[in-house]
């Protein structure tokens, strides 16, 4: 009899390690995503910020993930206030406000004439945006280039 407890004993540990592992993994696939999206090319802008309201969405809404985009390179005058199209900017602000992160890299304001001011609302500058992206993956963040 004692030999069926001590059996029963260590199935009972054998499965409760199971289901801490299981729970383990479960937490670890919760965990919240961090991800920087890299946009140079200026006619990929409004496929690029689809892809973040879509990446915004898939994780249950605002605040359920780290989301930036650094953005360089002739897509940034996209983002210029006094040129950019009403959709962009609306696109923008909707992503903005749902916590998205907007980084410019320095170099290409430099390049293109332009101040933070000049942009649209939401950017903080980059001092070099290809090194901002490698930061970010240092940090963890998976990198998406679409």
């Amino acid at each position: 009899m004692q030999r069926r407890s001590m059996l029963g004993a260590s199935l009972a540990g054998l499965f409760g390690a199971f289901a801490v592992r299981q729970a383990s993994a479960a937490t670890e696939t919760a965990a919240r995503q961090r991800v920087v999206y890299h946009l140079a090319d200026a006619d990929r802008v409004v496929f690029v910020l689809g892809n973040l309201q879509n990446h915004v969405d898939g994780v249950g809404g605002p605040g359920k993930a780290d989301i930036r985009l650094v953005v360089h390179g002739p897509a940034l005058r996209a983002f210029h206030a006094l040129a950019a199209q009403d959709h962009t900017v609306a696109m923008m602000t909707k992503l903005v406000d749902a916590g998205v992160g907007f980084d410019a890299c320095a170099n290409t304001m430099k390049a293109q004439g332009v101040k933070l001011d000049d942009l649209t609302p939401g950017f903080v500058v980059a001092e070099k945006g290809v090194v901002r992206l490698v930061e970010f993956q240092q940090q963890g963040f998976a990198y998406l280039h679409p």
